[in-house]
């Protein structure tokens, strides 16, 4: 589906954009990943890549600044030979009592998340228009839906890219560039276990999960991969959120997997 493909990933150093970067690599793309600071991830897909027969670089810029988007984009184009799909993936969590955040914290998230994908695809768009049809999508989250004290700051810039998302598919769409945006769930990735260790309860978590399972960064990279293909052009500035499920069930209504206990509708609805 992806064959001569020129796919560029952004944050693929390590979980869901590596991931991402994998899957587009198996379908036949050449790709670049992008890093910001340990490119141990990235060169090592790159390496996974190559020894499988595919195109692939790792290259590093800081999102913290705009310096570095520009000699990215030259670079990742000059690479690839054109540009076809980017893939706006690179952010950053934290998480703080809204009374302890501090403006570097704001600026932070803010700036990788948010502004560092709208100035690379800016700075893409020549080459993104030359090769039309092309496709971005961007990376957003289910918490842009869904509420998690204490991630106030991530979460506007969630919201911000799916906003920001449905305004670019309709200035970029007739120029033959499609935009869409995935909001994943909960994806175990590296983080995961650093931050929570490594005894997490995955099989714990998925029962809370209607698809059974939690998900992976190769379950985002093939929605990335139809998002970016023809047969999705009808798909225009849309958020397909993907998190097995779980955002459908109604809060504090029982368990999902155990019949009701209570029947309703008695008095007015004949017992089948």
């Amino acid at each position: 589906m992806m064959k001569g493909q020129r796919v560029l990933v952004t944050g693929a150093g390590t979980g869901i954009g590596r991931g991402v970067a994998l899957e587009f690599a198996k379908e036949g793309a050449a790709v670049v990943l992008h890093y910001s600071h340990s490119g141990d991830g990235a060169k090592s897909a790159v390496e996974e890549i190559r020894a499988a027969g595919g195109k692939a670089a790792a290259m590093q810029a800081d999102f913290l600044t705009l310096d570095d988007i520009p000699k990215l984009g030259d670079e990742a184009i000059a690479f690839l030979g054109g540009l076809d799909v980017l893939i706006n993936n690179a952010g950053i969590t934290q998480n703080a009592l809204l009374e302890n955040i501090t403006q570097v914290q704001w600026d932070t998230l803010y700036n990788v998340n948010v502004r560092a994908a709208m100035f690379l695809t800016q700075h893409c768009l020549p080459a993104l228009t030359e090769s039309q049809p092309s496709a971005i999508v961007n990376l957003s989250s289910v918490h842009a839906y869904r509420a998690l004290h204490e991630h106030s700051i991530y979460a506007g810039t969630k919201g911000a890219i799916v906003a920001y998302t449905r305004e670019l598919s309709v200035e970029l769409a007739p120029r033959g560039i499609n935009a869409n945006c995935i909001a994943p769930g909960w994806i175990i990735v590296e983080n995961h276990y650093k931050v929570l260790g490594d005894d997490i309860d995955l099989e714990g978590g998925a029962y809370h999960i209607p698809a059974g399972f939690v998900g992976r960064p190769s379950h985002v990279g093939r929605v990335a991969i139809f998002l970016a293909s023809e047969d999705a052009r009808y798909i225009v500035g849309q958020t397909i959120l993907m998190d097995g499920g779980q955002s459908n069930i109604a809060t504090d209504t029982g368990d999902f997997h155990k019949p009701r206990g209570e029947v309703w509708g008695k008095r007015y609805v004949p017992e089948g």
